[in-house]
């Protein structure tokens, strides 16, 4: 029979971790090589990328310069909250209106960022958003008219800490 005393009873030494084999290590680091590899191929986008997909969207249309009003900073301290805002000039009448805007940045995994579609019953072409940003590149916009012109405008954007994860 075994009496309680009020002491607790004497902890063993915890168990030591089972060293790896030199298998098992190369392994390990085959594996976060090829992982670190694929991340990195994956990490951003090209601006052929986003080339690609404005022939997708347009075709061979020309693309005009002017009328997009796009506010961006020049340096972001975070890319995680990149304040962004567009504004383009149109009279938003039944003949003469912005279809759809569309903005892309060219270094982020994934290179389309939002688009926006309008109606005549629109008051204005604009809006305000926030983005998040891989890197320092550029943010591209691309405003889709009524009557078929497409207008475009980019700006630089240096980021100092990325939000993509990096």
């Amino acid at each position: 029979m075994t009496r309680f005393t009020g002491r607790k009873p004497c902890s063993q030494s915890p168990a030591t971790p089972r060293a790896k084999s030199r298998r098992e290590v190369l392994l390990l680091a085959a594996g976060s090589s090829a992982a670190a590899i694929v991340g990195m191929q994956r990490a951003s986008a090209a601006p052929e990328q986003v080339a690609a997909e404005t022939k997708k969207l347009f075709g061979d249309k020309k693309l005009l310069d002017g009328k997009i009003k796009l506010e961006l900073p020049t340096i972001a301290e975070n890319g995680l909250v990149v304040p962004l805002s567009f504004e383009v000039d149109s009279p938003m009448s039944d003949t003469d209106y912005v279809k759809a805007v569309h903005l892309y940045a060219e270094g982020n995994p994934n290179p389309l960022v939002a688009s926006f579609m309008f109606t005549p019953l629109s008051p204005k072409a604009a809006a305000s958003i926030r983005i998040r940003l891989a890197g320092t590149q550029n943010v591209v916009a691309f405003a889709e008219m009524s009557g078929g012109d497409v207008y475009t405008t980019r700006k630089e954007v240096k980021v100092t800490i990325g939000g993509c994860g990096g």
